[in-house]
C-alpha cells in the first residue's frame, strides 16, 4: 500500500505519467457542484490528481462530462432476481458502479449462511457491494421465515469487511416503544438505515433519537421534509411498484441536494432492462427541474457521504477510479465506464452450490385449502394503491354461497392467501384483495416480502391450487395459471428468490409473466412486485401473511370479518 501511495503521489506532482489520463472533458466538482476544464490521473485504478497531465494511455472525453460513477444508496439485489454477476452485467453499462444492498430477503429464506454466501458471491465481480446487516429477520412477529436472525448472528455479519452498519430498522413500532431486543440490536452498530413509513410527529422524533439516520419510506413531500428537519438523511426511492421520485424533489429544488440520495430499493430486471437504474432517476429528476450538478451530487457524492465511504463518490485526488463519460446531461446513458481506471471486461460467474436450493416445502394443497367458510356480512379487503407498496383497509361484502365466500372479479375483488413454505407446516392466512383486475385464473410467486412464503391471488381456488402446486414443482418461482394450464413461469431456483439463469433469460422470462398477467386482465405495473410486498408486515397499511391478516396501523392480526 505505501509503494502503491508513493506512486500515486509521484504521478500527482507530475513526476512520473499516469496510468490512464482522461483528457477534453469537462469534470464535475461534486464539491463545488462546477464544471472543470481538466484532465484527470489515474494510477492504480486511484485518481492521482486533476489537471494538466500526462499518461501512458490517453481515454479522449472531448465533448464529454466526466461524472463519479453512480450508487445505490439502498437496495436489495434479490429483487433483480439475478444472481450477482448477473446483476453487474446489467447496470455497470448503465453507470452504477457501487451499490449498497440489504440482503433480508436471502436471510429470511437461508439465514445467515446465505448472507455470508452472498458476500462470497459478489466479492470478486467488477461491482463494488458492499452490505448493511439485515436488522429485521422477520421483519415482525407476524411473519414465518425459515429461521431468525439474532444478534448473534448480527455481530458475525458486522465483522465482515464490507458490512457497514445495520440495514433498516423495519420493526419501527418496537424502536419507538423502546423494545429491549431492537434496543439490543441498535447497540450492535453506529451506522443504522430507516424504514418508517407513516411515521410522523413524535413517533419520528423517538425514531431517530434511536440513533437510525435516514430513511426511504416517506412517500410525501412533508413526511421527507420532517425527516431532514430530523436531522435524517431523505433516501428518494424509485423503484418498480413504490415510485416516490416526483413527491420528493421538491424538497431538492427547495433546500438544495443537502442530505438526500437516491435510491431503488426493489427494481425488477426487466424495469431496469427497458427504463435504466439509477441513471434513469438522475434523468427524470433533471427533466423535473432539478439542476443536472445537483442531481448528480444526489447519485454518487451524497450516497458515499451518508454511509461513510470516502474513498468513493467523487472525481478528486484520493478517490477511487470510478468515472463515467457521459455524451449529455439529459439521458444520462454513460458512453464510457471506467471501474477502478479500467474497462470492465470478464465479470466471473458467482458460484451457486447446492445447499442454496431446494427451498421450498409445500404439503398437498388442494383447492379445498383456499375455500373460506362465510355466512354473510362484510370483510376486511386489501385495496391496492397505483405507484405505491402502501395499502388501503378496504371493507366490502364478498359473493357468497354454499356458506363460503368467493371471488368476484366483476367487482375486481379476487382470493389472496400467504402459504408457509419454509419447515412445510401448511399454514395459511387467506384474504381479499382488490386492484389486480384479474378476471380469470391466478398468479403465484415464492418472492413475497419479507419472509417468501408462498403468495397467490386468484378467482377461483382450482387456479389458486394449481399455480402453488407449480411454484412447489418448480423449487420456487413465478408462475401465471389459468385453471389447470401454466400460461407462464419463471422459475427461482435458488431460495426460491433468485435464478440461476442468464441476464437475457431472466428479463425474457420476466417480461413473459407479466404479459400472461395481463392475458388475464392484470393490466397493473410491475404486479408481480406489487403481490409480493402484500406480505410485508410493516407497511401500512392492511397486509396478509401465513398467520393471517395485519392491520399495520395497529399492528395486530385482525380477522377477515370486518
Amino acid at each position: 500500500m505505501a509503494v502503491d501511495l508513493a506512486r500515486r503521489l509521484a504521478v500527482a506532482r507530475g513526476d512520473e505519467p499516469a496510468d490512464v489520463v482522461v483528457r477534453g472533458g469537462r469534470v464535475l466538482s461534486v464539491f463545488t457542484r462546477e464544471w472543470l476544464e481538466a484532465s484527470v490521473a489515474i494510477a492504480d485504478g486511484w485518481i492521482a490528481g486533476i489537471g494538466e497531465y500526462e499518461g501512458n494511455e490517453t481515454v479522449d472525453a472531448t465533448g464529454k462530462h466526466v461524472v463519479p460513477g453512480f450508487m445505490d444508496a439502498h437496495m436489495h439485489l434479490e429483487s433483480s432476481k439475478l444472481l450477482p454477476d448477473e446483476f453487474a452485467r446489467l447496470v455497470l453499462p448503465l453507470g452504477t458502479t457501487t451499490v449498497v444492498a440489504d440482503p433480508h430477503e436471502l436471510a429470511n429464506v437461508l439465514g445467515s449462511d446465505g448472507v455470508h454466501w452472498l458476500l462470497d458471491a459478489s466479492a470478486e465481480i467488477p461491482l463494488d457491494v458492499f452490505f448493511m446487516a439485515s436488522s429485521c429477520v422477520p421483519a415482525s412477529v407476524y411473519e414465518s421465515p425459515r429461521r431468525s436472525l439474532t444478534v448473534g448472528d448480527l455481530e458475525g455479519l458486522l465483522r465482515r469487511r464490507r458490512v457497514i452498519g445495520l440495514a433498516e430498522m423495519m420493526n419501527f413500532p418496537g424502536v419507538v416503544a423502546g423494545d429491549e431486543h431492537e434496543l439490543a440490536k441498535l447497540a450492535l452498530a453506529t451506522h443504522v438505515d430507516g424504514h418508517a413509513p407513516g411515521v410522523r410527529g413524535r413517533e419520528l422524533q423517538a425514531y431517530a433519537a434511536a440513533g437510525i439516520r435516514s430513511d426511504h419510506e416517506a412517500s410525501t413531500a412533508d413526511e421527507g421534509r420532517e425527516r431532514l428537519r430530523a436531522g435524517m438523511w431523505l433516501l428518494i426511492r424509485e423503484a418498480s411498484a413504490a415510485r416516490n421520485l416526483h413527491a420528493l424533489l421538491p424538497l431538492a429544488r427547495d433546500y438544495g441536494p443537502h442530505r438526500i440520495a437516491f435510491c431503488t430499493d426493489d427494481r425488477e430486471p426487466e424495469h431496469i432492462d427497458a427504463d435504466g437504474h439509477i441513471n434513469a432517476i438522475v434523468r427524470d429528476a433533471v427533466a423535473f427541474g432539478i439542476p443536472p450538478e445537483d442531481a448528480l451530487v444526489m447519485a454518487s457524492h451524497n450516497v458515499a457521504q451518508y454511509h461513510g465511504l470516502e474513498h468513493l463518490g467523487a472525481v478528486a485526488p484520493g478517490r477511487q477510479a470510478d468515472l463515467l463519460l457521459l455524451p449529455d446531461l439529459e439521458r444520462f446513458v454513460p458512453d464510457l465506464v471506467l471501474k477502478r481506471g479500467s474497462l470492465v471486461e470478464q465479470i466471473p460467474p458467482a458460484p451457486v452450490p447446492e445447499w442454496v436450493k431446494h427451498t421450498v416445502r409445500l404439503g398437498a394443497l388442494g383447492p379445498e385449502m383456499f375455500r373460506i367458510p362465510w355466512e354473510g356480512g362484510p370483510a376486511r379487503v386489501i385495496g391496492l394503491v397505483p405507484g405505491q407498496i402502501i395499502t388501503e383497509s378496504l371493507v366490502d361484502e364478498p359473493a357468497q354461497g354454499r356458506g363460503e365466500a368467493f371471488a368476484d372479479p366483476e367487482r375486481d375483488l379476487a382470493k389472496i392467501a400467504v402459504i408457509e413454505r419454509h419447515l412445510g407446516t401448511g399454514r395459511i392466512g387467506l384474504g381479499f384483495v382488490r386492484g389486480f383486475g384479474l378476471r380469470r385464473g391466478a398468479l403465484a410467486s415464492t418472492v413475497s416480502h419479507d419472509a417468501h412464503n408462498a403468495i397467490v391471488v386468484g378467482t377461483d381456488d382450482t387456479s389458486m391450487a394449481f399455480a402453488v402446486r407449480r411454484l412447489a414443482n418448480l423449487g420456487g418461482g413465478i408462475v401465471v395459471v389459468d385453471g389447470a394450464q401454466a400460461l407462464a413461469e419463471l422459475p427461482l431456483p435458488v431460495a426460491g428468490i433468485l435464478s440461476d439463469r442468464p441476464l437475457a433469460d431472466v428479463i425474457a422470462g420476466s417480461h413473459a409473466i407479466v404479459a400472461a398477467a395481463a392475458e388475464l386482465g392484470c393490466t397493473i405495473e410491475a404486479p408481480f412486485q406489487l403481490l409480493a410486498f402484500l406480505a410485508l408486515s410493516v407497511i401500512p397499511s392492511l397486509k396478509i401473511t401465513d398467520r393471517g391478516l395485519v392491520d399495520v396501523d395497529r399492528f395486530e392480526l385482525v380477522p377477515l370479518r370486518a
